[in-house]
């Protein structure tokens, strides 16, 4: 079975001085220190690639932070971006709000509390997972068809979609706790593929460094 890697990347920071919950709202630019963490990625991949790594092709969602952050691995590698609908953030209720205590008591929200395991605030969990992995297949296929058995393809994307893949991947249930995401900014979630089944999910943080004093406002 041919081996082929596809990673997850989460965008960098985003300059977001009110600290609203963003989600699909466009032109929410990467922060200096967003920037920072995607050309650190970049290197990271270019590493890899000298070390003899097969990443041979690039996704992004269509939203400008992940676009900026596939930037500058896109010039490291030479590789053009594939936009890709299918792995933009997920869809929330309280898309554009300063989420707080406060904003969430107040009755024009209580209907989209009934319920949290789907969540009913936002896109299902499940149809998250499911666009998601038809993305990362495709990017699977793609990268084989490229590069051959360990070929390897990166999906720039966004922390709850990621996070609802990999829990998918993992066969665990897809509502949780979002303090416990392990999705950090600029982090690499990747799944190992052999032929169409995943056989592994590895994580690493290879923007680690920049992370303490990061912005913690989810996208969605």
């Amino acid at each position: 079975m041919p081996r082929v890697l596809v990673h997850l990347l989460r965008h960098g920071e985003v300059f977001n001085p009110d600290g609203v919950l963003y989600g699909r709202l466009p032109e929410f630019h990467l922060s200096e220190r967003g920037n920072a963490m995607a050309d650190m990625v970049a290197e990271h991949l270019l590493a890899k690639s000298k070390a003899g790594a097969k990443l041979v092709h690039l996704v992004a969602s269509p939203l400008t932070r992940a676009q900026e952050t596939a930037a500058p691995t896109a010039a490291a590698l030479g590789l053009e971006i594939t936009t890709d609908a299918r792995i933009i953030e997920a869809e929330n209720h309280f898309e554009g709000l300063k989420v707080s205590k406060a904003e969430l008591l107040k009755p024009r929200h209580w209907r989209y509390f009934a319920n949290p395991l789907r969540p009913s605030w936002g896109e299902p969990y499940v149809r998250q997972a499911e666009r998601m992995m038809a993305a990362a297949h495709d990017a699977r296929r793609r990268a084989f068809e490229l590069g051959g058995d360990g070929a390897e393809a990166v999906l720039v994307s966004h922390q709850l979609p990621i996070w609802a893949t990999r829990r998918s991947a993992e066969g665990k249930r897809l509502w949780h706790d979002p303090r416990h995401r392990e999705c950090t900014l600029a982090s690499l979630t990747t799944l190992v593929f052999e032929g169409e089944t995943i056989v592994d999910v590895l994580y690493s943080e290879p923007a680690a460094v920049l992370l303490p004093g990061a912005a913690t406002t989810p996208g969605a």
